[in-house]
């Protein structure tokens, strides 16, 4: 079951997003906020798998409370998805920066904002390639580690390779099936990288192995 927590200051959208999601058998919504202050404070007490925040909002906005929760060992199991009226833009990106997972458009359709929830709860980042050089290429100005390049250095040529992938958007599966190894070995190699690259989760992955040249940005 993916345990859901809906941090939005408009009753509305909170209430549609809800219906949609209750009658999924895989999801339960466990709470919802009106700010980031009680989303914070839900997320405390709850500890859901997924927490859907949207940014601007009254008391603490979602940049900050999704830096919090990043910062909160005991919160450390919490997928943060953004929701955002505008699409990719500055306060998209530094949600990212704060730790969120990914981010979703408010007008998304249903099925996709349902596969969405899938996705982030599987660990898997809310970033395609196309959106990721547009993060790269606009809003880059201070590396996630200072010396992304000499860190890459500490990642075996497995990791490494599972890195490349992950940043072209594969899911564990497909890593797997490409390197012609397990999804588990595919997704020990994953959190290994992780680990050494002080990444918390894959869309920081993602940015640090453009940011390292690992993988080159390309105009779509």
């Amino acid at each position: 079951m993916i345990r859901v927590l809906l941090v939005d200051d408009q009753p509305l959208l909170r209430s549609g997003f809800r219906a949609l999601l209750d009658i999924e058998d895989d999801i339960e919504v466990v709470a919802e906020a009106a700010d980031g202050k009680e989303g914070l404070a839900l997320a405390r007490k709850h500890l859901p798998d997924i927490a859907l925040i949207d940014i601007q909002m009254p008391v603490i906005d979602g940049i900050e409370a999704t830096r919090r929760i990043a910062a909160d060992p005991a919160l450390a199991g919490i997928h943060v998805v953004i929701l955002t009226n505008y699409g990719l833009d500055e306060y998209v990106f530094n949600a990212l920066r704060a730790g969120a997972a990914g981010f979703l458009v408010k007008d998304i359709q249903p099925e996709d904002f349902l596969h969405a929830v899938r996705v982030a709860a599987r660990g898997d980042a809310l970033l395609a390639p196309t959106i990721t050089r547009k993060l790269i290429d606009q809003y880059i100005t201070q590396p996630l580690h200072p010396d992304p390049e000499a860190v890459l250095k500490e990642l075996t040529n497995r990791e490494r390779e599972a890195v490349v992938l992950v940043a072209q958007g594969l899911s564990n599966d497909e890593i797997a099936q490409r390197m012609v190894i397990s999804p588990q070995t595919a997704k020990t190699h994953i959190n290994r990288a992780m680990a050494k690259l002080h990444a918390r989760d894959r869309a920081q992955l993602v940015v640090l192995a453009y940011e390292s040249g690992l993988v080159a940005p390309r105009n779509s």
